[in-house]
């Protein structure tokens, strides 16, 4: 590749996000992408080898752009499962209103296109994992409510904590953001917090 590769590459992954964001969903083909990045498609290629590729890769470079891993530092760092839970809730929420864009146009894609599944369910995995380190670290205190098993408590805060369920609440309800993320956080806490725990936790907020 010429000298220019990681110039042309970020031009690459800022115009996949653009298109996305746009909401046209058939704006996302490589063709399209080639054309609005100003190269061939060869050398869109010579990037990327797969479409779904350059979808993983387009919402990497948006987590690059919001500094995601210095939001999660906290929660990496907390010293305490419910801590670790309130953190990683907190900055989850606030990061759904900056990411919806690209969430929106996947969601809408993944049905019918291969491709944005795959990317999808890649990025939903690892925000599971997200989910399921606050619940081990919750179960490792021994603050786990006992109605349910580590796999199970990760469940139900992953699906919680959905673009669906933060789009139905905030955009179709009309909720603000900060009583989204209040909300979410108070449901955890009673669904899977021991009583020991909540009082920590309702303390902390």
């Amino acid at each position: 590749m010429s000298s220019d590769a990681p110039e042309t590459r970020t031009r690459i992954l800022q115009t996949t996000l653009n298109l996305l964001e746009g909401g046209t969903e058939r704006g996302v083909r490589m063709a399209d992408i080639a054309k609005q990045a100003g190269i061939t498609r060869q050398a869109l290629y010579l990037h990327f080898s797969t479409r779904a590729e350059l979808l993983i890769a387009a919402t990497r470079h948006l987590d690059d752009l919001k500094a995601a891993n210095d939001r999660l530092m906290p929660s990496r760092k907390a010293k305490s499962g419910v801590e670790r839970l309130n953190a990683y809730i907190a900055a989850w929420t606030a990061y759904l209103p900056e990411i919806y864009g690209t969430a929106k146009a996947l969601l809408a894609m993944k049905d019918t296109d291969q491709a944005a599944a795959i990317a999808w369910n890649e990025r939903m995995q690892d925000m599971k994992e997200g989910c399921e380190a606050a619940i081990n670290a919750l179960s490792a205190d021994k603050r786990l409510l006992p109605d349910y098993t580590p796999d199970q408590a990760t469940d139900i805060l992953w699906t919680m904590l959905s673009v669906r369920n933060w789009e139905q609440l905030t955009l179709e309800c009309g909720w603000s953001q900060e009583k989204y993320t209040n909300t979410i956080s108070r449901m955890a806490h009673r669904l899977l917090v021991s009583d020991e725990a909540r009082v920590e936790g309702n303390a902390r907020t």
